[in-house]
């Protein structure tokens, strides 16, 4: 599963560690977050949200 993060302030959502403070639980797939669901830290909406390009040297 992909970490994607928040292009306005930077938050990574691991999906292996969820969002339990707002009911994700860990092993949650980005994809599968409730359309409402929003940056625990700046509140903007999934859309803003990039995927994590993993740098594999």
């Amino acid at each position: 599963m992909k970490k994607y993060f928040c292009n306005p302030c930077g938050y990574t959502y691991d999906p292996e560690k969820g969002d339990p403070e707002h009911g994700i639980k860990p092993g949650t797939a980005f994809e599968d977050l409730p359309a409402d669901w929003c940056c625990p830290i700046c509140g903007v909406s999934k859309d803003m949200f990039q995927p994590v390009i993993e740098n594999y040297n």
